[in-house]
């Protein structure tokens, strides 16, 4: 075997390695894994709640990485009015000309509260550079403006975390085919999603060059190998549950106390109301 076949072997095994191809993960053993894990979120959310915690949590990445699978098992046992998702779309035309991180400061938490962005001010450094939707001067002011931003996010009391999910081509390719496949998925894929495919390298580029500004001390980026999703969603909520220290305030187990008598109550006729039609 020549030096350079030996070597390719090699890296191709690292590469393997590097993006997770290992054994799927059992369902029952992911689900009960994941079970443990929402049990904990529970914990922590009445933890932020009542220590009137500020948490901030940004999810970024390529398209179909799988942060919105991530954040949908995060909230799913959680109160919403603790827990909030913010998903911005398009800016206005009027958000266009105000400062840009503006319109992301009304979404933040107040004492309480946990709230996940889902994508964030991170997009001035990935779609808006790479389509062209700002200027050069925009994005290089991003670049310099957005540590000293986090820095007064933390400094005013803010536990900000930070994901960026990596995903591979290939298995890229394939969600987005599953995706076209399925009609209850197929709004996922914009015309915006399907141009990223042709622009890869330029998103890599742009990925770099926003990690070398902005994985910083205080705000570092956290990877998370997502071409696993079941392992990438439970990887990613164990490392934010060991990322703010709580306490479990779970209240004991209690009896419900026994209803009152109705007291003469006479429920008006049933034909007086309308039900929806018992099609199942």
């Amino acid at each position: 075997m020549g030096h350079s076949q030996k070597h390719s072997e090699e890296n191709e095994k690292h590469h393997n390695e590097e993006n997770g191809k290992r054994k799927k993960l059992p369902r029952r053993f992911y689900e009960s894994e994941l079970r443990k894990l929402q049990i904990e979120l529970v914990k922590l959310q009445e933890w932020i709640k009542q220590e009137g915690l500020k948490v901030v949590v940004i999810f970024e990445g390529r398209d179909a990485a799988g942060k919105g699978g991530t954040i949908k098992r995060i909230i799913q046992t959680l109160n919403p009015r603790i827990c909030k998702v913010v998903a911005l779309g398009t800016p206005t035309e009027r958000e266009k000309t105000q400062w840009y991180f503006q319109r992301y400061v009304p979404h933040l938490p107040a004492a309480g509260e946990m709230v996940l962005f889902d994508r964030s001010w991170y997009n001035r450094a990935g779609v808006e550079k790479v389509m062209g939707f700002c200027s050069e001067e925009e994005y290089w002011e991003f670049l310099r403006s957005c540590p000293n931003f986090e820095r007064m996010l933390i400094r005013s009391g803010i536990i900000l975390i930070k994901y960026w999910f990596s995903v591979s081509v290939e298995e890229q390719e394939r969600r987005f085919q599953a995706r076209i496949n399925d009609p209850t998925k197929r709004w996922k894929l914009s015309p915006m999603d399907l141009k990223s495919r042709e622009l890869w390298v330029e998103y890599s580029k742009a990925k770099d060059e926003m990690f070398a500004y902005t994985d910083t001390k205080n705000s570092p980026w956290w990877v998370v190998p997502s071409d696993d999703k079941k392992r990438a969603r439970l990887n990613c909520i164990h490392h934010l549950l060991s990322m703010i220290p709580y306490e479990d305030l779970t209240p004991e187990p209690f009896e419900l106390p026994e209803r009152p008598d109705d007291k003469g109550y006479v429920r008006p006729p049933m034909d007086e109301q309308t039900f929806v039609p018992q099609i199942y």
